[in-house]
């Protein structure tokens, strides 16, 4: 019986090592890099509300940052230390400084570059307002960088938007995506691109051009839980990153659209299509 009992407990070791499990440690300094665009924004139902010479583009604006401060507060209720902001929809332009939360720093791109200070210094990114690929059934107002000139991109064959460009730039410098909000097409797409990441969806596409948006406080309570949640995935996530060097394929909409991209490292390879191989992920446009 004893030699049975010393079997059981020798055995018990290895078993309660097996069932322990490792995590990183939190940084210290918990900065959050949060990305913005508009068409994925709480109560934005329409292509002619964003114009900027539309009468409710400042209503617009303005529910931007709403969706972006719940997710400042959310970073901060999480952990977070600092967060910096990025207005990036139409090359900026569209933040409401007098009522952006005082504690995010906003970025200015200084730098000149379009990805702004984001740098290894930070421990994850946020994309609030993201919207689907082009070509995303029931995706409201669906397009990837440019829906006039780009009709589709490819990242080493596999078919990509805004959300994984973004991400790949983060990848760079080994910065993950926490969390996503925009509509239903969108979070889906993320969810598709990054195995662990939190979603706030705030409205949900009625074809490409109408969407059907869910009321604004419950829309801000979700954005805000996600990102708070979100931060709990710092150091258990891996920044997004493909194989390198990889291949870049646009296909733009007319065959005139390729005429100005062919320089050095550009090849045409049909009349509407323009391909690169790169081994630099900032390197996202050919």
């Amino acid at each position: 019986m004893k030699s049975l009992f010393a079997l059981l407990c020798i055995l018990a070791i290895p078993m309660c090592g097996f069932c322990a499990t490792t995590q990183k440690e939190q940084p210290k300094d918990m900065k959050i890099y949060i990305h913005t665009d508009l068409e994925g924004i709480t109560g934005i139902d329409s292509f002619e509300m964003i114009q900027r010479d539309s009468k409710q583009y400042r209503e617009c604006c303005e529910l931007l940052m709403g969706d972006l401060n719940a997710a400042i507060e959310g970073a901060f209720e999480g952990g977070a230390t600092h967060v910096t902001v990025l207005d990036s929809h139409g090359g900026g332009g569209n933040f409401v400084l007098d009522l952006l939360d005082k504690r995010a720093d906003n970025d200015l791109k200084t730098n000149k570059k379009w990805w702004g200070k984001l740098d290894d210094s930070y421990c994850g990114t946020f994309f609030i307002g993201a919207h689907a690929m082009a070509g995303t059934i029931n995706g409201f107002l669906d397009h990837t960088q440019s829906s006039l000139h780009w009709y589709n991109y490819y990242i080493n064959g596999r078919k990509t938007g805004e959300l994984g460009m973004w991400a790949l730039v983060a990848g760079n410098f080994d910065v993950p995506m926490l969390m996503v909000s925009g509509d239903e097409a969108a979070c889906v797409e993320a969810r598709q691109f990054f195995n662990h990441v939190e979603t706030a969806i705030v409205k949900r596409g009625i074809g490409r051009n109408r969407a059907d948006c869910i009321d604004s406080d419950e829309a801000r309570k979700r954005i805000r839980e996600a990102a708070r949640k979100s931060m709990a995935l710092v150091g258990k996530v891996k920044p997004y990153k493909v194989t390198m060097p990889m291949e870049v394929v646009l296909e733009l909409n007319r065959a005139d659209f390729c005429e100005g991209r062919l320089k050095d490292g550009i090849e045409r390879i049909d009349a509407r299509t323009v391909r690169k191989i790169t081994s630099d992920p900032l390197e996202l446009f050919p």
